[in-house]
């Protein structure tokens, strides 16, 4: 089923484009988008730069959106200070909520296998406590920086509140490359960088949780735990909810290893499906017939793929760093996966051919860019065929490019929403350790015994009716209640979570959209979204000591 949001939200950019005369004719010859575009005065705030600085980039951002919500901030003030004081307190929260708050820098030593000793450098970056925990994964990668720590860890907190999950944001990078490590010695550096976090204050399960993140996952995830639970966290009967990610058998939740590419999935649904959108993008509706490319088969294109290519897209392309691949006529998740662990690359994948070019300048209807930031930048935002941009990696797209996508009429789902699926199951899981108990145990049964006691009052009632004359009557299940008469698994209520959270999230973004006449540019509608929420907490907190 297509849903049709959008006759206001095309009548709306329509009345903005008809505010001033000479730039309404002006702007007659170009899309609606670029149209409103100038009308914001986007193009001033961008940084001309093709490389920007990651921080700055995502301040940038940031400053976009505050200063279209800062008028709705300060008019829905209800105190009894005069407008120029209401104006100061919404500006001075907006530049506290923009800073990161703490960033912690360490090196210790490690002795490797082969005797040599080597200095280890990380770091963790909390952006924000207006919520505790902090929440943010940690990467291994040699090109971890205190300034990519800082911008992953505000946009944290941004993804945080798009989704309404009540962590403030974290990020944490160790710089090693981990292939050139053996697995002794990577627990050696996971254990020692935990002590070096906890010895600060900056891991527990009401400070700051980590989660995975770029060449990190469960198995890193489980020695965090035991590191912290067998040294600070001894008398915590939460310790185990210091990080997320972890194992099934260590207090991990099913459905976290797939939860970001899910919910790359879902949120491409929510847009895909959006009539009043895909209008304006000259597409119908719905995954049949639409193609797509993903950069980077790993966790996040991986899982992607696998969802995209069950509810009917087709993947044409797959890029990752030692070569790309294509196929016109779509490649199979499953088999792309086992040939990749059977060989370490996706290179010569049967049937495919490899690809010449930027694999992201493919002819395609949806990109996936799910590797690392600053990939779409205005050398290339010219030459991207596809109408819609589906970030799954963290900061994918430049200032510069944004502004020109807007400019193609290309949609760009940002980051901040689409990539949620991962937190928004870290949440889960957080949740579930705190409460020492597995989603459904305690209503499993029940829940089964209700479904089946329905089914029987329902025959029994026929019965009564019509009699048994040809015997009883069989009261026979459709296949979808019967796979759910046994009650919801732990899988299928974190399934069930994640795709509400991302629905509501979306519309969430289209009514913000809407409201401040945004046409397609997403991102700043989730930013409005993100400030309007994170302000609130601050001024119903109140501020102390200053």
């Amino acid at each position: 089923m297509y849903r049709y949001f959008g006759e206001i939200l095309t009548r709306g950019a329509g009345s903005v484009l008809a505010s001033g005369s000479a730039a309404a004719a002006a702007d007659s010859a170009l899309p609606a988008s670029a149209s409103l575009l100038r009308y914001r005065g986007y193009s001033q705030a961008v940084d001309r730069d093709d490389d920007p600085n990651f921080f700055t980039m995502v301040e940038g951002f940031f400053d976009r959106g505050a200063a279209i919500v800062e008028d709705k901030l300060v008019e829905g003030l209800k105190t009894r200070e005069s407008p120029e004081q209401k104006r100061k307190r919404v500006r001075g929260i907006l530049r506290i909520i923009k800073p990161c708050n703490h960033v912690l820098s360490v090196s210790f030593p490690i002795k490797k296998d082969n005797g040599e000793w080597e200095v280890i450098e990380g770091y963790r970056a909390q952006h924000s406590q207006h919520r505790t925990p902090c929440k943010g994964g940690i990467r291994y990668s040699t090109d971890v920086s205190v300034d990519e720590v800082k911008a992953l860890a505000s946009l944290m907190t941004y993804k945080c509140a798009v989704v309404d999950v009540p962590f403030g944001g974290a990020k944490a990078g160790v710089k090693i490359n981990p292939r050139n490590y053996s697995d002794n010695e990577l627990e050696k550096i996971t254990r020692r960088f935990t002590i070096e976090l906890a010895k600060k204050g900056f891991i527990g399960p009401g400070i700051d949780v980590p989660a995975p993140d770029m060449s990190t996952g469960e198995r890193e995830m489980s020695w965090i735990a035991d590191t912290f639970a067998t040294t600070m966290g001894h008398y915590d009967i939460n310790a185990h909810a210091c990080v997320t990610g972890k194992p099934i058998s260590q207090g991990g939740i099913h459905g976290r290893i797939s939860a970001t590419g899910r919910g790359v999935f879902h949120g491409i649904e929510n847009f895909i499906n959006e009539a009043a959108y895909m209008s304006q993008l000259g597409m119908c509706p719905g995954f049949q017939d639409k193609t797509f490319v993903i950069q980077g088969f790993g966790n996040v294109g991986l899982h992607s793929m696998r969802y995209l290519h069950r509810f009917g897209a087709k993947c044409v392309g797959v890029g990752e760093m030692d070569g790309s691949i294509w196929n016109p006529k779509g490649m199979d998740p499953k088999e792309l996966e086992d040939y990749k662990l059977a060989n370490g690359t996706i290179v010569g994948f049967p049937d495919s051919t490899p690809y010449e070019g930027n694999i992201l300048e493919a002819d395609c209807d949806i990109l996936i860019p799910a590797a690392s930031e600053k990939q779409l930048t205005k050398s290339n935002a010219h030459n991207i065929k596809a109408k819609i941009i589906a970030e799954g990696a963290n900061g994918p797209t430049t200032p510069e490019a944004d502004r020109i996508f807007l400019e193609r009429n290309i949609m760009v789902i940002p980051d901040m929403y689409l990539n949620a699926g991962g937190v928004t199951v870290s949440y889960f899981e957080w949740l579930k350790n705190l409460n020492h108990v597995s989603y459904g145990r305690l209503t499993f049964k029940y829940e089964r015994d209700s479904n089946y006691h329905l089914l029987m009052s329902v025959q029994e009632s026929l019965e009564r009716k019509f009699g048994k004359h040809g015997g009883a009557i069989p009261i026979v299940p459709t296949s979808e209640f019967q796979a759910r008469v046994a009650g919801a698994s732990e899988k299928d209520i974190v399934h069930s979570g994640l795709a509400y959270t991302m629905e509501r999230s979306a519309r969430q973004i289209m009514r913000t959209a809407n409201k401040y006449n945004l046409g397609l540019d997403l991102r700043t509608a989730a930013y409005v979204n993100a400030i309007e929420k994170v302000f609130q907490v601050y001024n119903e907190a109140g501020l102390i000591f200053t």
